[in-house]
């Protein structure tokens, strides 16, 4: 069974989160670890990873249950079906999730954005995003004269 994506409102994630639980919905919420600065401390903070975005794994005829959460605004679609991920991916992210690892960034890629892509030989190539499809992108390495493909 695929795991499809939620959008929430902004800042809900982890209360949709929770009131979905609590009605026997299998949910998963990636979060990191900020540091965020107030005036007086540096506090840290769980922060959802998929901003505004929690997954589900819950059957077609139940699909309409999760809008009695409050927060839920829609599920994501994607060529006109709702979006869907795999249980690889969800595994990885619930992995990443429970050893904490160390995120510093999520961004999403834009065509002509500058970017680093490591282990390619001798050290950090810097790439500029000449074309994105689906889950691949095209980065042109200057220095080194090529285009490399890269899955997403």
């Amino acid at each position: 069974m695929p795991w499809y994506v939620l959008i929430t409102k902004p800042k809900f994630e982890k209360k949709v989160e929770a009131h979905l639980i609590n009605m026997g919905i299998n949910v998963c919420c990636p979060t990191r670890i900020e540091h965020r600065q107030w005036s007086d401390r540096v506090k840290k903070v769980e922060a959802p990873l998929l901003p505004s975005m929690v997954l589900v794994d819950i059957p077609d005829k139940d699909r309409s249950n999760v809008f009695q959460a409050p927060g839920v605004l829609r599920y994501l679609f994607w060529i006109g079906k709702p979006a869907e991920v795999s249980q690889q991916e969800v595994d990885a992210l619930k992995e990443m999730n429970s050893q904490q690892a160390n995120i510093l960034e999520v961004k999403k890629i834009e065509e002509g954005d500058e970017i680093e892509l490591e282990n390619l030989g001798s050290g950090v190539k810097k790439g500029i995003v000449k074309r994105i499809s689906g889950n691949q992108c095209w980065i042109v390495l200057k220095n080194l004269g090529y285009v490399v493909k890269v899955r997403i």
